[in-house]
């Protein structure tokens, strides 16, 4: 059997990127369905001509259950999540059990998301990576839209992948802000979005920094990709950045047309790297 006629479950955070993994499987006739996360995914995307049902974050039984019942196969995680409210987070019996296997020391990096791909592998789906269905989706190498970084910018650029490749080894944190040679900030648990606005309370007169998110070196590719998006910019553009580098062929644009266009009109660069390139 291809994969193309194995059923496709999709479990959709924010942004557009759910979306146009479902008009691919549209268009390919990929049978498919969606578990749509509230308060992330978006309600404009998921219509009724969609198969989906709407669950909570803490419904981890319920998605199983109904991924079972659509005769899911194949699984992909995509879509931004924000920080959960308790009540997003309060368990069904299924997420309860899950979380006192693995133990709440995992919260807060990359081991929760492990743990969640071996318990939907548990349940006989195999977990893919959004790149593995829908290839073109991944970030480009080189710059897109009409601004370019200079020649201090790609030597932030470069320091900026120096530090991320430690960070990412550490599993710390995807991301870093660079300004005229100096880390002005690295990502913690706080995310991508936090580091930037605190960022902006450090930067020096003269030329702006720039934000560098890599994907971590032993970052599973099927979960929690480097991400940027329209809000990466604006933020960037509030804090002083001049631009923003992004992990070639590992990370992901959500909003790609709406993100460039808003980089072109705030006069930022953004580019897609290769860390090896940066080495030489």
């Amino acid at each position: 059997m291809t994969n193309k006629h194995r059923k496709l479950g999709i479990i959709a955070g924010g942004g557009s990127i759910p979306k146009k993994l479902i008009d691919f499987c549209k268009e390919n006739g990929r049978d498919y369905f969606v578990l749509a996360i509230e308060g992330n995914a978006d309600k404009n995307l998921i219509d009724e001509s969609i198969p989906h049902q709407w669950i909570r974050i803490g419904q981890a039984g319920t998605g199983f259950k109904r991924f079972h019942e659509e005769k899911v196969e194949d699984v992909v995680m995509i879509g931004t999540i924000r920080r959960p409210s308790f009540f997003d987070l309060v368990p069904d019996f299924r997420t309860a059990a899950f979380f006192a296997k693995i133990g709440m020391k995992s919260i807060g990096d990359d081991g929760i998301l492990r743990a969640l791909v071996k318990e939907i592998e548990s349940e006989g789906m195999l977990v893919k990576g959004v790149h593995e269905v829908l290839p073109e989706i991944l970030v480009k190498e080189g710059v897109m839209g009409k601004h370019k970084p200079d020649k201090q910018a790609m030597e932030d650029i470069k320091r900026g992948i120096e530090v991320a490749e430690t960070l990412g080894r550490l599993d710390v944190g995807q991301a870093v802000v660079v300004q005229q040679g100096l880390v002005l900030g690295v990502e913690g648990i706080e995310g991508t979005d936090e580091l930037i606005r605190r960022c902006g309370e450090y930067r020096r007169k003269g030329d702006g920094g720039v934000l560098v998110k890599l994907r971590k070196p032993q970052q599973d590719m099927r979960i929690d990709l480097p991400t940027i998006g329209p809000r990466s910019v604006y933020r960037a553009k509030e804090s002083g950045l001049r631009g923003i580098a992004v992990h070639a062929g590992n990370g992901l644009i959500v909003d790609e047309e709406e993100t460039i266009k808003a980089a072109d009109k705030e006069g930022l660069f953004i580019i897609g790297v290769n860390p090896g390139e940066f080495a030489k």
